[in-house]
């Protein structure tokens, strides 16, 4: 049966734990239709337009 042959130290099981591994923030691109900031291969909630198509509308 495996079992770990030493105790991990607090400073490894720490350093495992920290902070580093935290996710990024969501990269946001300009709409190219109405300018406003959306997310990368995303439907614009301003607008209402992706890929250059009109997909929804949008009440202004």
């Amino acid at each position: 049966m495996a079992v770990p042959k030493r105790r991990v130290s607090k400073a490894r099981r720490d350093k495992r734990r920290s902070n580093v591994w935290k996710m990024d923030a969501a990269a946001l691109v300009k709409c190219p239709k109405c300018g406003e900031f959306k997310r990368p291969h995303r439907l614009c909630t301003a607008c209402g337009y992706y890929n250059g198509k009109q997909v929804i509308e949008v009440a202004e």
